[in-house]
């Protein structure tokens, strides 16, 4: 029987220089403390922090968290680019932050994250969507089709234990709903602290685990504006949310693993008739077992069962195959990973980070927190919930899919947005998929009502800004926008 820890590791003041806090991380409410309103401890522009050393934020509201922050020329010299910390306690989160390339004063921030849990956002920056692209273990180049085009964008690291992101005595956090207090932290202290982007729209980007992360971490910003009006500091500007390629539901994603197999709805069949009859047999007792451990009636143990019976059945099979399961048209591996990994050891781009000389080695996913979470069975939860919410608030959302993607790939992913139950479900899943296009190419097909958006990239793979950056550029850009697709 396979472990169910296969499928999870294939999913999807003024200046001052760093002195490390030693507070130990208390509960929520003592870390955000919202009894005593106050004024900021100060305020930046962001073209005013050093190269040389950190300049730190912090805020009497947020007494256990602050940031650390300094310019680092990294990436792209055509933009004013930034590295740092989110520092709580004893964790501390690493961060990128890219200015605009178009309009830095006016445009909107992004904040994208990869999934895992355990996978570091620099992949998205050096491979995807960031200012350059990784072209070998020791140089990277201009990315014209950077999503920093028409948006400030950061890069983060997280949870702590992800990337250069690292704990003092190796504590971390194991859930989602955890790891959003952080996130929800971060993002209410930059915004208070630099003017510049108060009001400014807000939008949360990611792909693969992102689909579990970001609806959460999204509710949690919500909600958290209450709490940052009450005590007359800065709310957030969220404005929508963006997921690639996202693992959002768990059990609705296993029917469209048989189907992508057995069918020519991807590419051609993949599996013997005879593999095919087994698997459509095992997909009814898979959804029954699932619905009833993990749906109806939480059951971390039964409903960890459940998903390890449907992973051997159905999951497995593709993995026998030998095809890559980030693009089904293609076998094995990619070669960036390995080159980001070396490239980013490199002490002269290390320092340029800022990163202390005393952190080991920069490990682009982190299977120990991955094993963690799942432990925890954070992978096991439903999230559509979360996107409902926040959709029924007037927060937009994008579910977007590259048709070659196995592991997460389109036909689970409009699955779940189709029958996902909210004030909108009926229009949404009423409208038919219509053609999108770029430079009057068909590129896709897209549905979208009422604040939600579900599109496909045809060609591309998990990661879409990867395999086709343009597409993916005009889709974000339009989506900033305010623009249908």
């Amino acid at each position: 029987m396979v472990n169910l820890r296969v499928i999870i590791a294939l999913l999807c003041g003024s200046q001052l220089a760093y002195t490390q806090n030693l507070l130990q991380s208390g509960t929520y409410e003592e870390l955000l403390d919202f009894s005593t309103p106050q004024e900021p401890v100060h305020t930046l522009e962001l073209s005013s922090l050093s190269s040389e050393r950190f300049t730190r934020l912090s805020h009497p509201n947020f007494p256990r968290h602050s940031a650390r922050i300094k310019k680092s020329h990294f990436c792209d010299e055509t933009v004013d680019a930034y590295t740092g910390y989110l520092d709580i306690g004893t964790r501390h989160l690493f961060f990128y932050f890219f200015e605009s390339r178009s309009d830095p004063d006016t445009d909107d921030v992004v904040f994208w994250t990869n999934g895992g849990p355990g996978g570091s956002s620099s992949f998205g920056l050096l491979m995807e969507l960031g200012p350059c692209n990784i072209v070998s273990p020791n140089k990277t180049a201009f990315n014209p089709f950077s999503w920093n085009s028409k948006a400030n964008i950061f890069f983060i690291d997280q949870p702590v234990g992800t990337g250069f992101s690292y704990a003092d005595f190796g504590e971390t956090v194991t859930t989602t709903e955890d790891a959003a207090k952080d996130i929800a932290a971060f993002v209410a202290i930059f915004f208070e602290t630099f003017d510049e982007f108060k009001g400014r729209g807000f939008h949360l980007a990611g792909e693969s685990y992102a689909g579990r992360f970001l609806p959460v971490y999204a509710s949690e910003i919500y909600d958290q504006n209450a709490k940052l009006a009450a005590a007359n500091l800065t709310t957030i500007n969220l404005k929508s949310v963006l997921i690639g390629n996202g693992l959002t539901d768990t059990t609705l994603q296993f029917r469209s693993y048989y189907q992508v197999q057995c069918s020519s709805v991807i590419v051609e069949p993949l599996q013997s008739i005879s593999m095919c009859v087994r698997m459509q047999q095992a997909v009814t007792r898979c959804e029954k077992w699932t619905k009833a451990a993990c749906v109806d009636h939480f059951d971390h143990m039964d409903c960890q069962a459940a998903n390890s019976f449907c992973v051997e059945e159905i999951v497995q099979p593709y993995f026998n195959t030998g095809r890559n399961q980030w693009d089904m048209t293609k076998m094995c591996c990619y070669e960036e990973p390995a080159w980001i990994e070396e490239y980013l050891n490199q002490p002269s781009v290390r320092s340029t980070l800022g990163i202390d000389p005393s952190f080991g080695p920069f490990i682009g996913h982190s299977t120990s927190l991955q094993l963690a979470f799942r432990l925890r069975g954070d992978m096991l939860h439903h999230n559509q919930v979360y996107v409902a919410q926040l959709l029924e608030r007037g927060v937009r959302v994008l579910i977007y899919a590259g048709t070659h993607d196995f592991i997460c790939n389109w036909v689970g992913n409009e699955r779940w947005t189709v029958e996902m139950e909210w004030s909108g479900q009926k229009e949404f899943a009423g409208e038919p998929l219509r053609e999108w296009n770029v430079d009057e190419r068909v590129v896709g097909e897209t549905r979208e009502a009422k604040g939600l958006t579900f599109a496909k990239i045809f060609g591309g793979g998990h990661m879409v800004p990867r395999d086709k950056p343009a597409e993916s550029l005009t889709m974000v850009n339009r989506w900033l926008a305010g623009e249908e697709l």
